[in-house]
């Protein structure tokens, strides 16, 4: 196929054919099955699409799967719950079982686990179960490298006991002082293990589990649950909307975590944070993440008072506007703004990027600085409200 033809199958296969496109190329053999499996979605207003009828859904899911890769196959199966209302595809055990999972789905399914069928309610916890250990195969082990490397660094001795010495670092560190003659390093420098503590940091996760930050819960919740296997970290997660929700109790069962999750509904911030402020045991040990759009339903003057109060004392502030693979939803910029001028900067964050940042946190860098240095995006000051 040449060039020019290959383009013109491609515009053809973008504009739908009939009379949307007006280049006259016909298709045939896989390329038409291709075409059929995009019109039943995109083109359902002015087509029959995929209707009720149940033997044309699980064909169609077959379809995407054998024409397009994983990631196209979740946009599409995306698409169909918001344009078709294809609630069929969760509420039937035999589809739900074809649907490609991912997080977006498994955030559909726990808004809507109310109603499903009691036929359905197994299925769908088979899919969490199955989208959470693929995440957690994929985030567990960085986020643990990345958090106990900067655990070991923020608990080195300098001046240590006998015992406490860790001599592979304190030879690195002292390879200059070789004496030839002797054949033996002089160590000037001695590094040693921090004293044993029962918890090195207290790292409280405040997620707001409105509908809009669904994907973040889902990945919170992983997050709080790898955290939460390191003795040297107290994890504490905390969701809420104009209710509190403390599930730290559930951390050993991340799956269990997210069917005691409530999305949708209203938002009270400043209630969230006023519980989490009672659980801060030590200021100067504790990271405090709000991972929240920000679009205040409750007292946004008390919230900023709370998040000053907490700052002040020494505690960590962050505020991430999203944990997801998205960028920054809309978001109230006013009240970011306002967090980030008391020393709580605002910024969304990835999955990926999660692990450093927290590392970057238990060091006490300046989280700010952090950000800017990956082209993160934050919050400034002086930015006017928008809604």
């Amino acid at each position: 196929m040449s060039d020019q033809a290959e383009l013109m199958r491609r515009w053809r296969l973008l504009l739908g054919g009939e009379q949307a496109d007006g280049i006259g190329v016909s298709l045939g053999g896989e390329d038409a099955a291709i075409d059929g499996a995009l019109a039943a979605l995109y083109d359902s207003d002015r087509k029959a699409g995929l209707g009720s009828s149940a033997p044309n859904v699980p064909r169609w899911l077959g379809d995407i799967r054998k024409y397009f890769p994983k990631s196209v196959v979740q946009v599409m199966q995306r698409d169909a719950l918001s344009r078709l209302n294809l609630t069929q595809l969760l509420t039937e055990p035999e589809l739900l079982e074809a649907v490609e999972p991912d997080v977006h789905l498994v955030a559909t399914l726990l808004s809507l686990r109310g109603v499903l069928p009691a036929k359905t309610k197994e299925t769908a916890r088979s899919v969490v179960a199955n989208v959470v250990d693929e995440l957690m195969r994929r985030l567990q082990e960085p986020a643990k490298q990345a958090i106990a490397g900067a655990l070991n660094r923020a608990s080195r001795n300098r001046r240590p006991r006998h015992q406490e010495i860790d001599w592979p670092r304190t030879i690195r560190a002292n390879l200059q002082h070789y004496q030839p003659e002797y054949q033996s390093i002089i160590p000037h420098t001695r590094i040693g293990w921090g004293r044993k503590r029962s918890s090195l940091r207290q790292v409280i996760l405040c997620v707001d589990q409105s509908g809009s930050m669904a994907a973040s819960v889902v990945y919170s919740s992983i997050f709080a649950a790898v955290m939460a296997s390191l003795p040297a970290i107290q994890t504490r997660l905390v969701v809420f909307d104009t209710a509190v929700v403390d599930l730290t109790d559930e951390l050993h069962d991340p799956v269990e975590v997210l069917f005691s999750t409530q999305l949708g509904g209203g938002t009270d911030i400043n209630r969230a944070v006023g519980y989490c402020q009672g659980l801060v045991e030590r200021p100067q040990e504790t990271i405090f993440v709000l991972i929240s759009d920000l679009y205040e339903g409750g007292v946004a003057e008390e919230l900023l008072r709370r998040a000053g109060a907490m700052i002040n004392s020494g505690v960590q502030f962050i505020t991430l506007l999203a944990l997801s693979d998205e960028g920054a939803p809309s978001f109230d910029r006013e009240l970011a703004a306002n967090l980030s001028a008391l020393g709580a900067p605002s910024f969304a964050c990835s999955p990926d990027q999660f692990p450093e940042l927290m590392a970057a946190a238990i060091n006490r860098r300046d989280i700010a600085q952090w950000a800017a240095e990956r082209d993160i995006r934050t919050s400034r000051p002086n930015s006017r409200g928008q809604r």
